[in-house]
This record gives C-alpha cells, structure tokens and sequence, in this order.
C-alpha cells in the first residue's frame, strides 16, 4: 500500500481544527501522526526495491530550510509547537537525504527518508494549518497582540509555507516517488505534464523533477485551478483543492487585512 494511502486513511480534518488554549486535540492529531508514520514504516520495509538512479536532492533540501526559517520567524504567539521542534524535524529529513549521496545501503535511506518527509509533511502541515487558524482568530477579534506589520509578515510566511509544503507533498507522492520516476519503474501518473503530450518538443526521456512540482505549487496558490498540469486522481485534485483553499483565505482574508489597516 502506498503511504499516500495510508495517509488519506489516518487523515482527519477534525484532527487540524485546534481549539484556541486548548490540548486534546492537537495531542490526538500528534498521536495520529506518530501511528501513521508507524505504519508506513512497517509498509515500507516489506516493499523491497532496487534502487539504479538516485534523484539531485540539493533543491528539497534548500526547500525544507525554508520551512523552517518561516516557521522560526513567526511570533511566539502564532508558533504551535515549542521552539526546539522545528530543528529535530529538519535534520531528520536533511540526514537520509544527504546519506542518499554517500551511502551504499540506498534502498534503506530512501526508506527512511519517506518515514521522516512524510512525518515533516504532517507536522508543519498541522502547524500550517493552526497558524492560520489563529492569524483568522487575531483579525477578527482584534485583540491588539499583533500590529499590521506582523500581521501581514506572518501572512506572507504562512502563504509561502503552504507553497512550498505542498511542493514537496506532490514532488513525493506522483507515479510513486522520486526512484520511481528516475528508474522509470510503470506507476500511474497523478498528474499530466505538458512535455508528456509534446513528446518531439521535450527533452529525451523527460521525467518530472522537483522543479516542475514547485511550479505546480506555486500556479495553483495563485491561480487557485490548474494551468498546464493537469490532475489525474482524485488524490492529486484533492491535495490541489486544499493547497488553493489555504492559498485564497490567507489572500483574501489575512492579508487583505493586513494591508488595509497599515498605517493606521
């Protein structure tokens, strides 16, 4: 079973709407997240593979420091977890990847590093979503905690988190992974890219890379639809549907806002 299966199965919306002050939820969401890395652990080791071609990494690695910085940069106020949370979390995902270069065991790391991106995924997607959570709760009720300036700052460092997780979430998830592609193992295609039907304007045995998910990403943050790729399963679409989702609440609402009330 893939662990994308796995995901949309352990996944809950009910597990992201956090209460503000409040812990139960956000400790069954945490709780829910550490079994569904569990079982894509146990999944994982019982798929063995042979790994030919190993993808650059260079270009996730920059994108998971840049998680990080934004999550670093927001206010105390707007941070979910504890300070020191963050760093574990990227050096797990850094490690296998950078072990990928070096090491000889590759299948075992690329093991590894599907454990630790996904579990990266679920956290600072749970984070993504109650920052978002609480910058709707700080402009509608006005408490004064945050001036326009933070307020538009922390929109911006959500909106561009929300890009780049989802990034990473589709670059992850599509005919299989990363290996899969490169080796050209036969998976399902998620999405359909348009070098695919140009097939004499494209490059020889063109594959998707990480590039063309960030440029999916971003297109569908801002144009909230598909352009030129176009989604095939209802996982892909779904994923896009909520992407453009955080995308047009953190727009419209957040820092339409911030913007109105600068100077003031």
């Amino acid at each position: 079973m893939e662990p994308w299966l796995l995901l949309s199965v352990a996944w809950q919306p009910s597990d992201f709407i956090v209460g503000h002050g409040t812990h139960n939820e956000g400790g069954s969401a945490f709780a829910r997240v550490v079994r569904l890395c569990l079982a894509v652990a146990i999944n994982e080791m019982k798929q063995p593979t042979q790994i030919i071609y190993i993808e650059s990494r260079w270009l996730v690695v920059l994108v998971v420091v840049a998680v990080f910085f934004l999550l670093a940069i927001l206010p105390g106020r707007l941070k979910t977890f504890p300070a020191w949370v963050p760093f574990p979390l990227v050096i797990g995902v850094i490690l296998p990847m950078a072990a990928l270069r070096f090491a000889t065991a590759r299948t075992r790391w690329l093991r590894i590093e599907t454990i630790a991106l996904l579990a990266f995924l679920l956290l600072t997607g749970f984070a993504l979503i109650a920052n978002l959570k609480l910058l709707l709760f700080q402009m509608i009720h006005r408490s004064g905690g945050l001036n326009s300036l933070t307020l538009l700052e922390s929109s911006v460092a959500v909106w561009v988190s929300n890009l780049l997780l989802f990034s990473l979430a589709y670059w992850r998830m599509d005919r299989g992974g990363p290996e899969a592609r490169a080796n050209q193992v036969s998976t399902k295609p998620d999405w359909f890219f348009p070098q695919e039907g140009a097939t004499d304007k494209a490059a020889n045995n063109w594959r998707p890379t990480f590039v063309d998910y960030l440029f999916l990403a971003f297109c569908t943050a801002t144009a909230f639809s598909p352009t030129d790729v176009m989604p095939l399963t209802s996982r892909a679409k779904v994923l896009m549907m909520v992407e453009s989702a955080i995308s047009l609440v953190t727009i419209i609402a957040v820092v339409a806002r911030a913007i109105n009330t600068l100077g003031t």
